[in-house]
């Protein structure tokens, strides 16, 4: 990419996260950004569809608000202050991805919805992240590996939609690209750290990928289901998607001396709305002062 390529999309996604005082400040996430997408050509380009371009955005939407809302629940639980601070940095991060992405969604799938509407008014049914993502915290062990095994997907898959020819989205993906390197990079560091640690350390890490190794088949499938019509070339596509996120993980494993379990794929489908138990508690609680308060501003 030219210097002059990165310049424009610095600047669209800049025009994305612009803020106006309007005194409409609703919840979005604590914001007051009235219209995230102002000062961008929001139309869908002839070369995309629209409705397949508006189930990326909310897919890896949901992933992403879903991921922040766990990764938020290591505060005041983490083992160090400093790794505290670093998982809610990624949880923000992932929080911001969400927003825009919400906020394309409702410009292409004819809703005009806002992000507060995706966030806190959808029941679990109408969620589309993979289970991985709705799993319950576990010890830091399991929170590291899932952050692992997310971002590196998440990093593959965005680092080719950042050429996709919808350039909303373009900006979108290669503004999260920096971000998810270094949540791939953090997770792995400690991966290795703890495999290659303590026989305790080793032994938990282990359990952590055993424990999530039945979700990995449905993160790697849900890249064909979200991004048809999207992804301009077979080559940058989902068996590339795959064979990076596998590669990674792999790579990073036998460093610390572990490997990926072969176990059978679990029965969900969040693509399709099929949750595990866990999600309509999170979501009650990551709902519950939205709803109570749905006209509120600040």
């Amino acid at each position: 990419m030219s210097s002059t390529e990165a310049a424009d999309d610095d600047h669209v996604y800049l025009s994305l996260a612009e803020g106006h005082d309007d005194g409409d400040a609703r919840w979005a996430f604590g914001t007051g950004f009235s219209d995230p997408l102002h000062g961008v050509d929001t139309a869908v380009p002839d070369a995309v569809d629209g409705s397949a371009l508006a189930a990326v955005c909310l897919a890896l939407g949901d992933d992403a608000l879903v991921a922040s809302q766990r990764l938020a629940e290591w505060c005041t639980r983490a083992p160090e202050l400093e790794e505290e601070v670093a998982l809610a940095n990624i949880g923000l991060d992932l929080l911001g991805q969400a927003r825009m992405l919400y906020a394309r969604c409702g410009q292409v799938d004819g809703t005009d919805r806002r992000e507060d509407a995706y966030a806190y008014f959808r029941a679990p049914a109408d969620f589309r992240n993979v289970a991985l993502v709705e799993l319950p915290n576990g010890d830091f062990a399991l929170s590291i590996a899932r952050l692992l095994i997310l971002s590196t997907w998440r990093l593959a898959l965005l680092s080719r939609l950042a050429g996709t020819s919808d350039p909303v989205l373009a900006a979108i993906a290669a503004k999260a690209v920096p971000e998810l390197t270094y949540h791939r990079q953090y997770a792995a560091d400690w991966v290795v750290r703890l495999g290659d640690g303590t026989e305790e350390s080793h032994r938990r890490m282990r359990a952590a990928l055993r424990e999530l190794a039945p979700y990995v088949e449905e993160l790697l499938t849900a890249t064909g289901d979200t991004v048809p019509g999207i992804l301009a070339a077979p080559d940058t596509g989902t068996e590339a998607v795959r064979e990076e996120t596998l590669g990674v993980l792999r790579q990073v494993l036998a460093a610390a001396g572990l490997d990926l379990p072969e176990r059978p794929a679990a029965p969900y489908r969040g693509r399709g709305g099929e949750h595990t138990e866990h999600l309509a508690p999170l979501l009650e609680e990551l709902q519950s002062v939205a709803r109570e308060h749905p006209e509120a501003t600040w």
